[in-house]
Formats: structure tokens, C-alpha cells, sequence
């Protein structure tokens, strides 16, 4: 690694169907953080699992498999993974969040330059 930053990753677990402020939480995170200058985010959809209430949720079980868990991770400084959390828990968005060390660089060309 050339000139590799140290940051966190920034983790939001929540439930496919989960809705805040009119809009599915994995969304209103992603539309958030970029509205506050976080440089990308991702979703990413489960395919089975189970949360702090023990129901399994399964791909296979149609009845279940729309509420099914979302991870939404961000890779960011510490200050903008602590600014996030707290807003995020100041709006009373219902999901849990995991936060670890991690260095990252990025790699190709920056934005607008062709």
C-alpha cells in the first residue's frame, strides 16, 4: 500500500423492511451519509440469519425472506464514523452498528478528473 489512511469501518445492521422518516433505513443511511460528505457507502442484503428476537430468516422461507437483514458499511475517519453514529442515534433510526479499526487507500483516479 502506497499511503494507506486509517479510519474505521462502520457497520449498520438492520431489517430489509425497516422504514424511517418515510423511507427503508438501509436507504435513509445511504442518502444521509452522502448528504454529509461520506465518500460511499454500500448495502448489502442476507440471505439467512436470525437478530436479538431468535427468528430464523431464511431466502428459502417466502413468507420470511422480506424482512430479511441489511448491512450497510461505510469505510470512513474516526471523526465521521463518531459524527454519524450520533446522528444516527439522535434520529432514532432503529438498527445496531459494529465499528472496527481499518486502513484503506483509494486507488484509481479521483472524482471529476476523467
Amino acid at each position: 500500500m502506497n499511503n494507506p489512511q486509517q479510519g474505521v469501518l462502520l457497520s449498520f445492521y438492520t431489517h430489509s423492511r425497516a422504514r424511517h422518516g418515510g423511507m427503508l433505513v438501509f436507504e435513509w443511511l445511504l442518502e444521509h451519509a452522502r448528504a454529509h460528505g461520506i465518500g460511499g457507502g454500500s448495502a448489502f442484503r442476507a440471505i439467512g440469519g436470525f437478530g436479538r428476537h431468535g427468528v430464523l430468516r431464511e431466502e428459502q422461507f417466502f413468507e420470511l425472506a422480506d424482512d430479511l437483514a441489511v448491512k450497510v458499511e461505510f469505510l470512513v475517519t474516526e471523526a465521521q464514523g463518531q459524527a454519524l453514529i450520533q446522528t444516527v442515534r439522535e434520529s432514532g433510526v432503529d438498527a445496531v452498528y459494529a465499528i472496527a479499526s481499518a486502513s484503506f487507500e483509494i486507488l484509481g483516479r479521483p472524482p471529476g478528473t476523467g
